[in-house]
């Protein structure tokens, strides 16, 4: 069969190592399958189509240091994620038939409880019986905490399979975003980060949770999904009939070439190698010292960290092996895999260098401060009616007052014609147009607040290159949100003090567990202003996936989201919150909202404020095109964003209402949830379109290059 595009020239600096036990694992696992009922007489798989899969290859490849008992489990964990996916394919993909697949996927987390001693039911099918006996081999030498997270990746890499099927039935391609999100979870990573941990070291749970590791494990997860999206195209489009692959969704997005859609594919591959390495090399260590790791727990996430790589390129050898894969013409050719030894010459050291370094420095090459003129503004999609509060003109009065008793017009950043400027009552009007007077006041402080501190960040602390103190403002600004009634820290500021008034006013009703969740909402924002200063520092553009992420917490929509469901109560239950298609629907908000900022604000960032965190830049670095070009594919992915939120509307949530047997009045609050979010995307794009903050005629004549004489003193943390 004629290969439907020509395989890239892959970025892969890692050699391939194999695990001297391959034998004993293979044998294993053939064994262990025909036990488990996985081969002959299952309809789904043969002894043949085992050995020709070969994952015992696959997991020798890529953890080539493990003991052979480990290898032996890992290589079964493999074989029963593989039979998962041909089975369901076969049973419930091919048939379309949604119901018997949904029942078959709210069984499989009963085989894997977090205490072992808990009874499991009795094992139905090869799945069930394979999930059974690995969760018990598996769990008594790892801690609770991992286990909770490893039974969390699996429930996602399981019950995701609803959304490829549910895409198949409507014959429905999804967004560039909407895929890299949802691909991590069905397509495993994560879940092969967990066995990661199990075959080096285990992650301490302070820095389990944190941004670097987060990210090492969503960098990892995303190469190893687009690596495989390109050998196993043919395989799924052509032959399954899937449309769950990054090299189709780029095809339909950009309206390309296969070929096009497959370099593309690669070069998104290789920025999120790089992603990881820069993040291994800067962030980890950091947060390390940060979280005061012992030099064991230190040695723990750098064997991790190794594992996550030796994942990597033995991945991609397996899969220019297999036969389950296209690899005609994968055999490396790129000068980083020529290296042979002790005969390389300086010529292939230096293209090596060259090679390896010509995309990466691309994004540490760009020049502030060049002269752009005015934002360029496309038709918006918006299938929403503008709402506005008739308290409007009140909140704005009281706005003022409140921002000249809070100190922010008196610090040098703001005054009183940028707060008129900036008009953030109009947007909380907006956002919410039937609050009462006390509610609309609450959350227009709450954005001018933000709108203050995000503008702070990068005017005192980037200009004077203060990342340290930063760091302790953020610090500062986490003590001043006490979560069980210990003490705050006596405001030193106006971020401080608008912190500690919003704080007490907003949390007076809320229990121990809303009060940390605000809390944490304010610290991932407050954190990624940080990140964002790292960035400028270094002069780096960030990598696309990572900034589209990122932007989310920057524009502090989090936060937004709980003063959101605030209003809905007890209603909606925190499973639905949690589910799939709630947290589809609300990233496609907010991802439609952040792009809105950075169309309107490409003028006011690239041209007077030197910035490099807009993702039309971002784009125009990546693809190396011209900025009315960069916007026409930002464009196109807010249209998309929008259609998405439109379509988890139309066709999801009703069938999560049903799944979930939500209550007449849980239908309804979430109903009037997913009216906050028309809403509140009305009201953000109303705001934009309005507000001087981002017109040409309003930047020329106030310049966001002032800079205070000197930075407000930020003092050590001290309690009152």
């Amino acid at each position: 069969m004629t290969q439907p595009f020509e395989l890239p020239h892959f970025y892969m600096p890692y050699p391939a190592r194999l695990n001297p036990h391959l034998d004993e694992a293979r044998a294993h696992s053939t064994e262990w399958a025909r036990e488990m009922g996985m081969l002959e007489g299952s309809g789904i798989w043969e002894q043949a189509d085992l050995e020709a899969h070969d994952y015992g290859l696959l997991c020798s490849y890529t953890h080539p240091d493990c003991d052979g008992t480990a290898l032996s489990l890992i290589t079964d964990w493999y074989v029963w994620v593989f039979f998962f996916d041909d089975h369901f394919l076969d049973m419930f993909k091919r048939t379309q038939d949604r119901a018997a697949g949904k029942a078959h996927l709210d069984r499989l987390p009963l085989f894997m409880p977090l205490d072992p001693a808990t009874p499991v039911p009795e094992p139905e099918n090869p799945v069930e019986a394979g999930l059974k006996d690995l969760w018990a081999r598996t769990v008594p030498s790892m801690s609770v905490d991992w286990r909770r997270r490893f039974s969390v990746a699996t429930e996602h890499l399981l019950n995701e399979s609803m959304w490829e099927l549910s895409n198949m039935n409507e014959g429905r391609i999804a967004n560039p975003v909407e895929y890299i999100e949802m691909r991590r979870k069905v397509g495993g990573a994560p879940w092969s980060s967990g066995l990661v941990e199990y075959a080096t070291a285990e992650v301490p749970a302070a820095v389990a949770g944190t941004r670097p590791l987060r990210v090492l494990m969503e960098t990892f997860s995303d190469a190893v999904h687009l690596r495989n999206d390109l050998f196993s195209y043919q395989r799924e489009v052509e032959d399954e009939g899937e449309n769950s692959n990054g090299v189709l969704v780029l095809e339909t997005f950009f309206g390309c070439t296969t070929q096009e859609a497959a370099e593309t594919v690669n070069d998104i591959l290789t920025s999120r190698l790089h992603q990881f390495e820069h993040t291994a090399l800067t962030e980890v260590p950091a947060v390390a010292l940060e979280k005061g790791l012992t030099p064991e727990q230190t040695a723990a996430v750098a064997a991790y960290t190794k594992g996550l790589q030796d994942w990597q390129s033995g991945g991609h050898e397996w899969h220019m092996r297999s036969s389950r894969y296209m690899n005609k013409g994968a055999r490396p050719d790129a000068p980083w895999q020529l290296l042979t030894g002790p005969g390389t010459s300086a010529a292939d050291v230096a293209a090596l260098l060259a090679t390896a370094a010509r995309e990466r420095l691309r994004a540490y090459g760009h020049v502030p401060y060049q002269k752009v003129g005015p934002s360029i503004l496309p038709e918006f999609h918006m299938p929403y009616e503008l709402g506005l509060s008739p308290h409007l003109d009140g909140a704005r009065r009281n706005l003022l007052a409140w921002s000249h008793r809070m100190g922010i017009l008196e610090e040098g950043v703001w005054d009183e014609d940028k707060l008129a400027a900036y008009d953030l009552a109009l947007c909380s009007a907006g956002l919410d147009p039937d609050a009462t007077p006390e509610a609309l006041d609450l959350s227009a402080q709450w954005l001018a607040w933000g709108t203050y501190a995000d503008d702070y960040y990068p005017l005192v602390y980037g200009r004077r290159r203060d990342l340290a103190g930063a760091r302790l403002s953020t610090a500062r600004l986490s003590a001043c949100m006490p979560v069980e009634g210990e003490p705050s820290v006596v405001p030193a500021d106006a971020m401080e003090r608008g912190l500690v008034d919003l704080w007490a006013r907003t949390t007076a009703g809320m229990t121990t567990e809303q009060r940390q969740t605000l809390k944490d909402a304010v610290d991932v924002m407050t954190e990624s202003w940080v990140w964002e200063l790292s960035n400028q520092l270094q002069n780096r553009i960030p990598d696309p996936v990572d900034y589209l992420e990122m932007r989310r917490a920057t524009f502090g929509s989090d936060l937004t989201l709980i003063l959101c469901r605030m209003g809905h109560g007890p209603a909606i239950p925190p499973e639905v919150y949690r589910s799939g298609p709630v947290r589809a629907l609300e990233n496609a908000a907010i991802d439609y909202a952040c792009l809105i900022n950075d169309v309107f604000s490409y003028q006011k960032e690239i041209e007077y404020e030197g910035e490099i965190h807009n993702a039309i830049l971002v784009v125009q670095n990546f693809f190396g095109v011209d900025y009315p070009a960069a916007l026409g594919v930002v464009h196109d992915l807010m249209t998309q964003r929008m259609q998405q939120f439109e379509h988890v509307i139309a066709q999801e949530l009703p069938v999560l209402y049903d799944d979930f047997g939500l209550s007449e009045e849980g239908r309804a609050a979430m109903d009037g949830y997913v009216l906050d979010l028309q809403n509140w995307l009305a009201g953000i794009l109303n705001w934009h379109r309005e507000v001087d903050r981002y017109k040409a005629e309003w930047l020329g004549r106030r310049s966001h290059g002032f800079v205070p004489d000197r930075a407000p003193a930020v003092p050590a943390l001290s309690f009152g």
